[in-house]
């Protein structure tokens, strides 16, 4: 993997860059839709590349592991000719899925003892197992496996939880550099920084992430429960300490406004299981404010669900036709709302780099993160 910084706000930290991976290149700041188990949901792959025009999706080595299972996608040839999606792939490692499981795990300093939520089958995870599993799955960027502390933390909990998560990185590392790609083209390690809402607990994960110079870095631990100032805060502190020549990817975040803030504090890479779980819940993300569809205002509005949207289907559908589907529980409705969203998601990403090259992101971002947080 190559990444490329091309430009720097003047108004901001919020950057411009290029990764370049064995399917394909990713221009920066990106948005990744979140296919948990090989598949976004509702959305077909070539919905994705046409509508959509995602340039990575996600897996998840947990959901993965668990079904299909290890030996169905490597008789596939990984996950990408598994999935039909012939772009980037980045997958987690699992580590916030089996950490949510607090009733059906036990954490040791080996890993993480977990039972099954489809058959309560008992299962561990290690950073070496996770290592060789997304090996077999074939993600183009592999995260290290970490714990995720909940939100609120004790200080000292937080502070255990991070030395881990830097304990198993190293094992991660190790394990990484002596395991070999299952496929033939190369994969990316990602470590993942902790340290819950503590500041000094943060720059001492960043700190000794950095330290391990890594392609890239991830943050971990935020958007799980905190104030969004809270995120914010962390983050910023964060990107200071990370080496810039290096993509930041900050995991499962978030609203329209929360990603263009991040943005702004030098973060490249953003997911969230937002715009399609939102939207089969009928609520719409626009560049005029938030709509949820399933209003009776809606019901004779025979204009497009968007008109400015670069997806073919919210254009051509309006929002009219989509509040009928939903009343009458119709599947498609989950489908154009997802292809919607995420087709806003990817255009907001989109304009952001636009704004950074012209080296106008900070009013821009000013003035959108208002914008987009009103209800209509």
């Amino acid at each position: 993997m190559d990444f490329e910084l091309i430009s720097t706000d003047s108004g901001s930290s919020a950057r411009a860059g290029k990764i370049t991976t064995a399917h394909g290149v990713i221009e920066t700041p990106i948005f990744m839709p979140v296919g948990t188990v090989g598949s976004v949901k509702a959305v077909t792959q070539e919905q994705l590349r046409a509508d959509v025009k995602a340039q990575i999706i996600l897996g998840n080595t947990y959901h993965l592991y668990l079904r299909p299972g290890l030996d169905v996608i490597s008789k596939a040839g990984g996950l990408h000719k598994f999935n039909g999606w012939d772009r980037p792939i980045l997958t987690d490692s699992g580590g916030y899925q089996v950490f949510s499981l607090a009733a059906n795990r036990k954490i040791k300093e080996e890993g993480v003892v977990f039972q099954s939520h489809i058959d309560g089958s008992r299962h561990l995870f290690t950073p070496e197992n996770v290592m060789d599993i997304q090996r077999t799955i074939g993600a183009d960027i592999i995260m290290a496996f970490d714990e995720c502390p909940p939100y609120p933390s004790e200080y000292r909990y937080a502070r255990k939880s991070m030395e881990l998560t830097h304990r198993w990185l190293d094992r991660c590392i190790k394990r990484f550099g002596e395991t070999e790609p299952a496929y033939g083209y190369e994969q990316t390690l990602f470590p993942i920084i902790q340290g819950s809402t503590y500041k000094d607990l943060r720059v001492a994960s960043a700190e000794y992430i950095a330290s391990r110079d890594c392609a890239g870095n991830a943050i971990g631990g935020l958007s799980v429960g905190e104030p969004e100032q809270e995120m914010y805060d962390m983050c910023g502190l964060v990107c200071e300490k990370l080496p810039v020549e290096k993509p930041r990817y900050l995991m499962g975040v978030g609203t329209p406004w929360n990603i263009l803030q991040n943005i702004g504090l030098g973060v490249d890479m953003f997911d969230c299981v937002m715009p399609t779980r939102n939207g089969r819940n009928g609520m719409l993300f626009t560049w005029e404010g938030v709509i949820n569809i399933k209003n009776k205002k809606w019901a004779d509005d025979f204009s497009p669900i968007d008109a400015n949207s670069t997806s073919a289907p919210s254009r051509e559908y309006t929002k009219a036709y989509l509040r009928h589907l939903f009343v009458a529980g119709e599947f498609l409705a989950l489908t154009l709302a997802s292809i919607h969203n995420l087709s806003f998601y990817l255009e907001l990403v989109t304009e952001a780099r636009k704004q950074i090259l012209a080296g106008t992101f900070a009013p821009w971002k000013a003035k959108m993160v208002q914008q987009l947080q009103v209800r209509r």
